[in-house]
């Protein structure tokens, strides 16, 4: 997803790069991701000049093996080349289709990171579109930090370079020392945005409508950046919420708090954040909200984590009619358990932007377009061509 002003004017360079040489392969939690960007890999001939020409599902898309010990070792194999190639693996340890468990998703990881190195790849590029130990990160003199753990091993092990999507802090990326590897931590908000203003704002006379009843506001303090940015793309007001935990009881608030000098009764609230977990913030925050007399309350969440009692407690303040809709990236596999569940759920896909940066590492090209801020009123006034 190049933003708008980019995206006409930047095809891929065919000079840089050679087509054939991209390997796509994933953990088994990532597969049906790993299928979406080849598919979008696939169909770039028709935008980007061809660059892509020749791919097929036994050239691009590789599946790795995982044996199994009778003493439950696991060891990966590539039962294909990927000397001199240009490999891509996407994984993830988060919730998948397959019920592994996060332990076994970062064990086969390893050993995949490890494999593929062995085969002498030109270079290895690790995508994890939720990087789930990020939220260790910090650390006091007696604690493990998951998140230095995980990518110190994966860029021990040779990996060249780690992507993810909207990272828990941006302070994590200085744990890897870039002269080893380098560390790619792409903002997803624009992807959020950008659903959001082609399919709720449709076009610039309903925006001219609605949007002085429409109000941001961040789940807690530490929130406020990515409300800002948001805010400041629609050009609407911003709120903060600051929330006192109960720190008797994990994931427990205890108290939140609207921090406004406007009044916000008879807004729409757009409750924004990294991740929804177990859903005790947003419930609290909902109904703190509603005692405003707010006009609706809807969300947008990159990572759709729903651990513990999250599925539940949304399904309740949506039934309630507390929540109207809910916005979530597919960083993380939503079973369909939890999709008949949360009907209203709208799931916005990252898989073509994930094919999108895979091009432009492949030809070597900068990363800034993903970068770049998003506008409202920018791609109301040029839409995208599809």
């Amino acid at each position: 997803m190049f933003p708008l002003e980019q995206r006409a004017a930047a095809p891929y360079d065919t000079g840089m790069g050679r087509p054939n040489d991209i390997i796509l392969a994933s953990t088994r939690s990532m597969e049906d991701y790993r299928n979406r960007v080849a598919y979008h890999l696939r169909t770039f001939p028709e935008y980007y000049g061809g660059f892509t020409r020749d791919f097929g599902d036994q050239n691009i898309s590789a599946n790795l093996n995982v044996l199994t010990f009778a003493d439950g070792e696991m060891e990966v194999e590539a039962p294909f080349s990927v000397r001199n190639r240009d490999v891509f693996l996407i994984a993830g340890s988060a919730r998948n289709s397959l019920g592994l468990s996060q332990d076994e998703c970062k064990i086969e990881l390893y050993h995949a990171v490890d494999c593929i190195k062995r085969g002498s790849p030109r270079r290895l590029t690790l995508i994890e579109p939720y990087l789930s130990p990020s939220r260790s990160d910090r650390t006091t003199r007696r604690n493990s930090v998951g998140f230095w753990i995980h990518t110190k091993i994966i860029s021990s092990l040779g990996a060249d370079i780690i992507l993810t999507y909207q990272l828990h802090s941006d302070k994590s990326k200085t744990a890897i020392d870039p002269l080893i590897c380098q560390m790619e931590d792409l903002p997803a908000v624009p992807m959020m945005m950008e659903y959001i203003t082609r399919e709720i704002i449709r076009d610039a006379e309903h925006w001219e409508e609605i949007k002085d009843r429409w109000v941001f506001c961040s789940v807690d303090a530490g929130g406020e950046s990515m409300a800002r940015t948001y805010s400041r793309a629609f050009s609407v007001p911003l709120i903060i919420a600051h929330k006192q935990r109960d720190y008797q009881s994990a994931n427990t608030v205890k108290q939140v708090n609207i921090l406004a000098d406007t009044d916000i009764s008879g807004k729409d609230v757009w409750i924004v954040d990294d991740m929804i977990d177990t859903g005790g913030s947003l419930v609290a925050l909902v109904k703190e909200l509603v005692r405003r007399n707010v006009g609706s309350v809807n969300m947008a969440a990159i990572h759709p984590v729903l651990s513990g009692p999250a599925v539940d407690r949304l399904k309740d303040i949506h039934d309630t009619g507390l929540l109207q809709e809910l916005l979530i990236l597919d960083t993380i596999s939503l079973t369909d358990d939890i999709l008949s569940e949360l009907p209203f759920l709208r799931v916005v896909t990252s898989t073509r932007q994930t094919a999108e940066v895979i091009m432009s590492i492949h030809a070597d090209q900068a990363l800034s377009p993903f970068f770049a801020d998003f506008s409202v009123r920018n791609y109301l006034e040029n839409p995208p061509i599809d």
